[in-house]
Protein backbone atom coordinates (compact mmCIF):
# COMPACT_ATOMS: atom_id res chain seq x y z
CA UNK A 1 0.00 0.00 0.00
CA UNK A 2 1.13 3.26 -0.91
CA UNK A 3 2.39 5.04 1.99
CA UNK A 4 0.58 8.43 3.32
CA UNK A 5 0.15 11.62 1.22
CA UNK A 6 0.55 13.58 4.54
CA UNK A 7 3.67 14.37 6.04
CA UNK A 8 3.25 16.03 9.62
CA UNK A 9 5.32 18.94 10.14
CA UNK A 10 7.27 18.59 13.26
CA UNK A 11 6.72 22.13 14.78
CA UNK A 12 8.36 21.83 18.21
CA UNK A 13 10.45 23.38 19.82
CA UNK A 14 12.23 20.43 21.06
CA UNK A 15 12.86 16.66 20.30
CA UNK A 16 11.69 15.81 23.64
CA UNK A 17 8.18 16.84 22.30
CA UNK A 18 8.22 15.67 18.88
CA UNK A 19 9.65 12.02 20.40
CA UNK A 20 6.68 12.41 22.29
CA UNK A 21 4.25 12.42 19.21
CA UNK A 22 6.70 10.10 17.14
CA UNK A 23 5.98 7.63 20.02
CA UNK A 24 2.24 7.40 18.70
CA UNK A 25 2.82 6.69 15.04
CA UNK A 26 3.31 3.96 12.66
CA UNK A 27 5.70 4.64 9.71
CA UNK A 28 3.15 3.72 7.53
CA UNK A 29 0.84 6.34 8.47
CA UNK A 30 2.46 9.18 7.56
CA UNK A 31 5.56 11.33 6.78
CA UNK A 32 7.55 13.73 8.42
CA UNK A 33 9.15 17.11 8.26
CA UNK A 34 11.89 18.38 9.96
CA UNK A 35 12.28 22.22 9.94
CA UNK A 36 14.97 24.64 10.92
CA UNK A 37 13.76 25.13 14.16
CA UNK A 38 13.88 21.21 15.23
CA UNK A 39 17.11 20.70 13.95
CA UNK A 40 18.90 23.72 14.82
CA UNK A 41 17.79 22.55 18.57
CA UNK A 42 18.01 18.64 17.72
CA UNK A 43 20.66 18.28 15.32
CA UNK A 44 21.36 16.03 12.97
CA UNK A 45 21.35 12.82 15.14
CA UNK A 46 17.33 13.17 15.62
CA UNK A 47 16.90 12.57 11.41
CA UNK A 48 19.13 9.90 11.80
CA UNK A 49 17.30 8.43 14.60
CA UNK A 50 13.49 9.24 12.72
CA UNK A 51 14.91 7.46 9.45
CA UNK A 52 16.18 4.46 11.19
CA UNK A 53 12.64 3.43 12.68
CA UNK A 54 11.52 3.53 8.42
CA UNK A 55 9.92 7.11 8.59
CA UNK A 56 10.21 8.51 5.50
CA UNK A 57 11.67 12.17 6.62
CA UNK A 58 11.46 15.52 4.58
CA UNK A 59 13.95 17.75 5.88
CA UNK A 60 12.98 21.44 5.39
CA UNK A 61 15.87 23.64 5.07
CA UNK A 62 15.26 25.38 2.22
CA UNK A 63 19.06 25.88 1.29
CA UNK A 64 20.41 28.70 -0.30
CA UNK A 65 23.89 29.79 -0.92
CA UNK A 66 26.45 29.61 -3.54
CA UNK A 67 25.95 26.69 -5.80
CA UNK A 68 28.96 24.63 -4.18
CA UNK A 69 27.75 25.41 -0.70
CA UNK A 70 24.28 23.98 -1.26
CA UNK A 71 25.78 21.22 -3.35
CA UNK A 72 27.65 20.17 -0.42
CA UNK A 73 24.63 21.00 2.04
CA UNK A 74 22.65 18.19 -0.31
CA UNK A 75 24.65 15.76 0.04
CA UNK A 76 25.38 15.80 4.23
CA UNK A 77 21.55 15.97 3.89
CA UNK A 78 21.10 12.63 1.77
CA UNK A 79 23.55 10.75 3.91
CA UNK A 80 21.21 11.37 7.13
CA UNK A 81 18.73 8.83 5.15
CA UNK A 82 16.05 11.54 4.50
CA UNK A 83 13.50 11.06 2.15
CA UNK A 84 13.32 14.55 0.40
CA UNK A 85 15.03 18.12 1.13
CA UNK A 86 14.62 21.07 -0.15
CA UNK A 87 16.80 23.64 -2.34
CA UNK A 88 15.68 27.69 -2.41
CA UNK A 89 14.50 28.30 -6.40
CA UNK A 90 15.30 32.12 -5.91
CA UNK A 91 18.80 30.42 -5.58
CA UNK A 92 18.63 30.42 -9.30
CA UNK A 93 19.49 28.14 -11.95
CA UNK A 94 23.21 27.27 -11.43
CA UNK A 95 22.37 26.89 -8.01
CA UNK A 96 19.86 24.32 -8.38
CA UNK A 97 21.70 22.03 -11.35
CA UNK A 98 24.80 22.17 -8.78
CA UNK A 99 22.53 20.88 -6.32
CA UNK A 100 20.75 17.81 -8.59
CA UNK A 101 23.83 17.14 -9.87
CA UNK A 102 25.51 16.59 -6.91
CA UNK A 103 22.98 14.13 -5.69
CA UNK A 104 22.57 12.36 -8.84
CA UNK A 105 25.11 9.13 -8.05
CA UNK A 106 24.00 8.86 -4.05
CA UNK A 107 23.12 5.60 -3.52
CA UNK A 108 20.04 6.99 -1.40
CA UNK A 109 18.87 9.76 -3.45
CA UNK A 110 16.38 11.49 -1.39
CA UNK A 111 13.99 13.67 -3.65
CA UNK A 112 14.95 17.41 -4.14
CA UNK A 113 12.69 19.69 -4.88
CA UNK A 114 12.52 23.85 -4.33
CA UNK A 115 10.36 26.50 -2.62
CA UNK A 116 8.88 29.09 -5.23
CA UNK A 117 7.08 31.65 -2.98
CA UNK A 118 6.83 31.31 0.38
CA UNK A 119 2.67 30.59 1.65
CA UNK A 120 2.84 33.58 4.06
CA UNK A 121 3.40 36.27 1.13
CA UNK A 122 0.78 37.70 -0.29
CA UNK A 123 1.18 40.63 -3.07
CA UNK A 124 1.73 42.75 -0.71
CA UNK A 125 4.79 41.32 0.60
CA UNK A 126 6.07 40.52 -2.84
CA UNK A 127 6.20 44.23 -3.83
CA UNK A 128 7.95 45.16 -0.74
CA UNK A 129 10.64 42.99 -2.00
CA UNK A 130 10.58 44.28 -5.21
CA UNK A 131 9.22 40.85 -7.10
CA UNK A 132 7.09 42.31 -9.71
CA UNK A 133 3.70 40.26 -10.65
CA UNK A 134 1.18 38.22 -8.60
CA UNK A 135 2.55 35.49 -6.54
CA UNK A 136 1.15 32.96 -9.05
CA UNK A 137 3.27 34.55 -11.58
CA UNK A 138 5.96 34.27 -9.27
CA UNK A 139 5.77 31.01 -8.57
CA UNK A 140 5.20 29.70 -11.84
CA UNK A 141 8.34 31.06 -13.39
CA UNK A 142 10.29 29.58 -10.66
CA UNK A 143 8.87 26.16 -11.00
CA UNK A 144 10.28 26.10 -14.80
CA UNK A 145 13.38 27.24 -13.36
CA UNK A 146 13.06 24.37 -11.14
CA UNK A 147 11.99 22.05 -13.76
CA UNK A 148 14.78 22.76 -16.28
CA UNK A 149 17.41 22.70 -13.55
CA UNK A 150 16.38 18.94 -13.50
CA UNK A 151 14.46 18.58 -9.76
CA UNK A 152 11.35 16.43 -8.75
CA UNK A 153 9.46 19.12 -7.52
CA UNK A 154 8.41 22.23 -5.82
CA UNK A 155 6.67 23.49 -2.52
CA UNK A 156 3.89 25.64 -3.44
CA UNK A 157 0.39 26.77 -2.30
CA UNK A 158 -2.29 24.06 -2.91
CA UNK A 159 -4.07 27.84 -5.25
CA UNK A 160 -1.56 27.78 -7.67
CA UNK A 161 -1.68 23.76 -7.97
CA UNK A 162 -4.00 23.12 -11.19
CA UNK A 163 -1.68 26.12 -13.37
CA UNK A 164 1.63 24.41 -12.36
CA UNK A 165 0.19 20.72 -13.02
CA UNK A 166 -1.00 21.71 -16.44
CA UNK A 167 2.12 23.43 -17.00
CA UNK A 168 4.87 20.71 -15.74
CA UNK A 169 3.45 17.36 -16.24
CA UNK A 170 1.94 14.41 -14.26
CA UNK A 171 5.21 13.45 -12.87
CA UNK A 172 6.61 17.04 -11.06
CA UNK A 173 5.96 16.49 -7.45
CA UNK A 174 3.69 19.56 -5.64
CA UNK A 175 4.33 19.35 -1.72
CA UNK A 176 1.64 21.96 -0.79
CA UNK A 177 1.73 23.34 3.14
CA UNK A 178 -0.76 25.90 4.19
CA UNK A 179 -3.31 23.01 4.65
CA UNK A 180 -5.88 24.81 7.42
CA UNK A 181 -8.99 21.89 7.82
CA UNK A 182 -12.16 23.53 7.59
CA UNK A 183 -13.03 25.37 10.51
CA UNK A 184 -9.59 26.01 11.37
CA UNK A 185 -8.07 29.24 11.84
CA UNK A 186 -5.47 29.91 9.07
CA UNK A 187 -3.00 31.80 11.61
CA UNK A 188 0.18 33.49 9.25
CA UNK A 189 -0.73 31.68 6.11
CA UNK A 190 -2.43 33.95 3.79
CA UNK A 191 -2.86 31.37 1.21
CA UNK A 192 -4.54 28.10 2.18
CA UNK A 193 -6.76 25.30 1.35
CA UNK A 194 -8.37 22.48 3.00
CA UNK A 195 -6.15 18.76 2.63
CA UNK A 196 -9.26 17.39 0.17
CA UNK A 197 -9.25 20.84 -1.94
CA UNK A 198 -5.49 20.67 -2.18
CA UNK A 199 -5.03 17.10 -3.36
CA UNK A 200 -8.12 17.49 -5.68
CA UNK A 201 -6.71 20.45 -7.32
CA UNK A 202 -3.47 18.66 -8.27
CA UNK A 203 -1.12 18.45 -4.69
CA UNK A 204 0.84 15.34 -4.25
CA UNK A 205 1.63 15.38 -0.67
CA UNK A 206 0.23 17.84 2.03
CA UNK A 207 2.15 19.29 4.72
CA UNK A 208 0.25 19.61 7.76
CA UNK A 209 1.63 20.60 11.57
CA UNK A 210 -0.32 22.95 14.16
CA UNK A 211 -3.76 21.63 12.96
CA UNK A 212 -2.08 18.11 14.13
CA UNK A 213 0.53 18.74 16.32
CA UNK A 214 -1.24 21.82 18.28
CA UNK A 215 -4.57 19.54 18.56
CA UNK A 216 -6.03 18.37 21.84
CA UNK A 217 -5.33 14.95 20.54
CA UNK A 218 -2.89 15.17 17.26
CA UNK A 219 -3.88 11.27 16.06
CA UNK A 220 -7.59 11.93 16.64
CA UNK A 221 -7.31 15.03 14.33
CA UNK A 222 -4.41 13.42 11.64
CA UNK A 223 -7.16 10.01 11.66
CA UNK A 224 -9.84 12.63 10.72
CA UNK A 225 -7.52 14.75 7.79
CA UNK A 226 -6.98 10.51 6.75
CA UNK A 227 -11.22 10.02 6.42
CA UNK A 228 -11.17 13.26 4.99
CA UNK A 229 -9.38 12.67 1.74
CA UNK A 230 -9.18 8.81 1.68
CA UNK A 231 -11.68 9.35 -1.67
CA UNK A 232 -9.83 11.67 -3.86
Amino acid sequence: MEKSRIIIALDYPNEEQALSLIRQLDPAQCRLKVGKELFTRAGPSLVKRLAAQGFSIFLDLKFHDIPHTVARACLAAADLGVWMLNIHALGGLSMMKAAQEALANHPSRPQLIAVTVLTSMDQAALSQIGLAGTPEDNVLQLALLTQEAGLNGIVCSGQEAPVLRQALGKEFLLVTPGIRPAGVDPKDQQRVLTPREALAKGANYLVIGRPITAAPDPMMALRAIEAEISNV
